[in-house]
């Protein structure tokens, strides 16, 4: 756990760009465990390099919020009401509490709209992440990549106290 502070704020456009790098850094820095090479490059919208056009059409900027630490946006969630729809966080900065503080932002704020239960979709990868934060897996069902590719994910819910 970092030591610096995590703020959080909602997602500027002009975020887009790093908000694109993040998702491609996280995802290039996974290994071929559970998804290989061809799925994981699909995963990433087969892109090397940001575009931040292209998540903006996959995200919808209302739905987005950053995290910042050490003067630097280092992760983002996008949700709407019940549903964690995308939780990234640079590699640089995993294991820093910047995903736990995303997700536990997104609980609060469920829990403002009346929500009691709240829902994700996790990759193979992000299952042991949330059952950490006390989610529990209902089902494995089939994600829709790029080009026809389909992959396993895991839905899953938490029961907000």
């Amino acid at each position: 756990m970092s030591s610096q502070p995590i703020l959080l704020r909602p997602a500027q456009e002009t975020d887009a760009w790093v908000l694109s790098a993040i998702h491609i850094a996280a995802i290039k820095a996974l290994p071929t465990t559970f998804y290989n090479r061809q799925e994981l490059l699909a995963w990433r919208n087969y892109r090397n390099h940001p575009d931040g056009a292209s998540i903006l059409k996959h995200l919808k900027l209302p739905t987005i919020w950053v995290a910042i630490a050490q003067e630097n946006i280092t992760g983002f969630a996008s949700y709407i009401a019940d549903e964690l729809i995308a939780l990234y966080v640079h590699p640089h900065y995993q294991s820093q509490g910047i995903g736990r503080t995303l997700v536990e932002h997104f609980f609060h704020s469920a829990k403002q709209q009346g929500v009691d239960r709240v829902f994700t979709t996790a990759s193979l990868y992000a299952e042991g992440f949330y059952l950490r934060l006390g989610f529990t897996p209902i089902n494995t069902v089939p994600h829709h990549l790029g080009k026809g590719l389909i992959v396993p994910v895991i839905e899953m819910t938490k029961e907000l106290k």
